[in-house]
């Protein structure tokens, strides 16, 4: 049997990235997941690259790597992965909210700029200028999620990694050490396991005695074919909930709550945004809720109905337009940035998830946590480590 250096449980993002990069260091990388192409928050994404977002020293830096990577990306995968850059709009209709966020906005490397609702609707025609008293703007970048893990997976085989599609049963721990991890089918030992599994990474560590703080929200979206209605800018609202929303969900007091199924942590929201992508189809959103069961009872049509009444105020022309719901989990951390490396008192174990940005942040910092596996030690990433909520093991 095959034997391997490091294992990776999840092909989306996080994982195609990070077992791609481990490959490139020389390693013998196992890249498992139920599905070669798994519905999940990567595929059901708006998929931006926020490169103007840094607000530190570290974020600000792996901005700055994350878009030169994605500007290369492609020769280096060998495959189209549909980048380009374009126009952000977030889009506001409240005049009083606009000091405020002007505020908030000042914090980032490049802060967006306030145009007026007609400035607005240069950019994007199809914008209700009724609806909206104007929108900060930045430009801002762009992929395929489905073209950006094909390249990486086809990049990572060509370095002789393996992908094996089978269902992860669960993590195989000896005292202080995890030693590989289980399908249906065998076991399969290992000196290092790196969980990528975004949402589904707390489930799979809580069943080996490992708690972290990462967390989950329920995201509804729409998916439409390709249209012949062409969208020129990303459109989201400026005023977005979500974040204020995952913040009200992963405090420590309420932390207890994601153990158990059947709660609704935080009140939904509903931010209108849409894309549409090189192919000509839109993702359509979004709804979200931090519900800790993980296959909870949601009405699609309602959602629908909330996400296209939505979607209508803003860009009218995609009320009405065809397209499927769509419901994916997308994980979080308590402080909004990723859990990357090792769980404290026990070795074999690495953590690569709960990315908040992931298309700009995901690509740097798997080169750097790999490069950090081959030997070459990474200060920058020490503010990941998930001993910093003080991680505790049973």
């Amino acid at each position: 049997m095959q034997t391997f250096d490091w294992i990776v449980i999840g092909n989306g993002l996080a994982g195609a990235a990070v077992s791609y990069e481990l490959a490139k260091q020389g390693l013998a990388v196992l890249l498992v997941d139920q599905l070669l192409e798994p519905q999940n928050a990567t595929r059901y994404s708006y998929a931006g690259i926020p490169y103007w977002s840094g607000t530190d020293a570290a974020t600000r830096q792996l901005c700055q790597e994350g878009i030169a990577k994605h500007r290369q990306l492609s020769e280096e995968l060998e495959r189209d992965t549909e980048f380009r850059e374009l126009d952000l709009l977030l889009t506001l209709s409240d005049e009083e909210a606009k000091s405020n966020l002007e505020q908030q906005f000042s914090k980032f490397e490049t802060p967006p700029h306030f145009i007026n609702s007609a400035e607005a609707q240069e950019l994007e025609p199809l914008l209700n200028t009724d609806a909206i008293v104007g929108a900060f703007t930045v430009r801002h970048g762009h992929v395929s999620p489905q073209a950006l893990i094909r390249a990486y997976n086809r990049a990572f085989q060509r370095l002789r990694g393996t992908i094996l599609i089978a269902p992860v049963t669960g993590l195989v721990r000896i005292k202080d050490r995890v030693t590989g991890i289980t399908t249906a089918e065998q076991a399969y030992p290992v000196k290092q396991v790196v969980v990528a599994a975004g949402a589904l990474s707390r489930l799979l560590l809580k069943e080996v005695g490992v708690h972290v703080p990462i967390y989950y929200t329920q995201a509804e979206l729409l998916e439409t074919p390709p249209l012949d209605l062409t969208l020129q800018a990303l459109i989201m609202p400026a005023d977005n909930q979500r974040f204020a929303m995952e913040a009200q969900a992963s405090k420590a007091e309420t932390d207890h709550l994601w153990d158990e199924a059947g709660h609704q942590v935080a009140a939904p929201i509903l931010d209108s945004g849409a894309i549409q992508f090189k192919d000509g189809h839109y993702c359509i959103g979004q709804i979200s809720r931090t519900m800790t069961t993980l296959e909870p009872e949601i009405d699609p049509d309602s959602s629908e109905h909330a996400i296209r009444q939505g979607i209508g105020e803003v860009v009218p022309a995609l009320k009405d337009v065809p397209g499927t719901w769509h419901q994916v989990l997308v994980s979080f951390s308590r402080d909004r940035n990723p859990l990357v490396g090792s769980i404290p008192s026990i070795t074999g174990l690495q953590l690569f998830t709960g990315f908040s940005g992931p298309f700009v942040y995901v690509p740097p910092v798997a080169a750097r946590f790999a490069k950090a596996a081959a030997g070459a030690e990474d200060a920058l990433l020490l503010p990941f480590s998930p001993d910093r909520f003080q991680s505790t093991s049973g």
